[in-house]
């Protein structure tokens, strides 16, 4: 049997560059050698691009965070197929497992669509769309989703109107979320509980993306998510529901609780009322279909004292690690890593590219 050849893209110029080593290198040790011959690109922090050993294992022991490094051989994906064959030879599929801005934001996706490659997950639209917390948000309200009270801030806006901003953000009521509106993993994120450590907090998500967004804390909520897969023939499916619940002395779900400590709590399967849990699986698959979506994405919503669900984002390229969410999520539903990783591909193996 003739093996898929795989080319799977990891690291990356964004905040995420290590969490992306890591879920790439979870991907790779998953995917059978009898069935795929793997090829692995590297993207270092400089946006150089290299070929690396497919078994190289990374991972963040010890509060070490990997990277990929300045040097090596060199790779390329080229938009002109032939000279793409040229320089890697046959790829019939490319699995971006790359987290954040110039990569999970519809720009790797543009670069595979001119080179007519497959690729693992949504398009260019849904992957800018999902990337964008602001643009996301605008969209789903559009559709009917709840996704709580936010002000959009941009770059030019605070830089000119500094006092109409605060103004904004001082009716939402404290306490309120600064975030960076293209970044991911917690990254940048501060819980703002009075006006007087506002702009230090919108100052530092600067540090991350000038364009910002600032959501009304929703108090003693509950932070649920929902993996979603597309399937032959337009089918959506969501899976099982799962539950972060943070300890110590974090406030919130942070960079820190995700990956360096054991600070947080994954429940899968929630604890909840079929009801709702049924409520929450409906709305992820319309938020899923509201983006555009396409291959998989993890839905994350807040459950608030009134159990109204929020939904808080959309992750077009989730964490994927054997132990991340959606994978955790997708095997309490019956299907195991490996397995999701070979749905995965062949989904993409039959949308193709182009419009469709």
């Amino acid at each position: 049997m003739t093996k898929i050849r795989v080319a799977v893209l990891f690291g990356g110029r964004s905040s995420e560059h290590s969490v992306s080593c890591v879920s790439a290198s979870g991907v790779m040790r998953a995917l059978d050698q009898q069935k795929y011959d793997v090829t692995a690109i590297g993207i270092s922090q400089g946006g150089r691009w290299f070929q690396m050993d497919a078994n190289t294992a990374y991972s963040m022991a010890d509060g070490q965070v990997p990277v990929v490094p300045e040097y090596g051989e060199g790779a390329a994906l080229s938009p002109d197929p032939e000279v793409l064959k040229s320089q890697l030879g046959e790829i019939d599929v490319v699995f971006p497992v790359l987290h954040g801005p110039w990569g999970e934001d519809g720009t790797i996706q543009g670069l595979l669509e001119l080179a007519a490659i497959p690729y693992v997950g949504s398009g260019v639209l849904a992957s800018a769309a999902g990337m964008d917390k602001i643009t996301m948000k605008v969209l789903l309200a559009h559709a009917g989703l709840e996704v709580g009270s936010f002000v959009a801030v941009t770059d030019r806006q605070w830089l000119t109107e500094q006092n109409a901003c605060v103004d904004a953000i001082r009716a939402l009521g404290f306490p309120v979320f600064v975030k960076p509106a293209r970044a991911g993993s917690s990254r940048g994120i501060s819980k703002v509980k009075q006006e007087s450590e506002l702009v230090a907090a919108i100052e530092e998500a600067r540090t991350h993306d000038p364009r910002i967004i600032v959501e009304a804390g929703v108090e003693k909520a509950r932070e649920l998510e929902c993996g979603v897969l597309s399937g032959d023939r337009g089918t959506v499916s969501a899976s099982r529901v799962a539950e972060i619940v943070v300890g110590g002395q974090h406030e919130f779900y942070d960079f820190d609780a995700k990956y360096l400590e054991d600070s947080a709590e994954l429940v899968v399967p929630a604890d909840l009322k079929i009801d709702v849990e049924l409520e929450l699986q409906a709305m992820a698959i319309r938020a899923f279909e509201a983006l555009g979506c396409e291959g998989l994405a993890r839905v994350d919503f807040f459950l608030d004292s009134m159990n109204t669900l929020i939904i808080n984002e959309v992750n077009t390229m989730p964490g994927f690690t054997p132990i991340s969410m959606f994978p955790r999520m997708w095997q309490v539903s019956g299907i195991e890593y490996g397995e999701l990783i070979d749905t995965l591909i062949a989904d993409a193996l039959r949308r193709g590219t182009g419009l469709r």
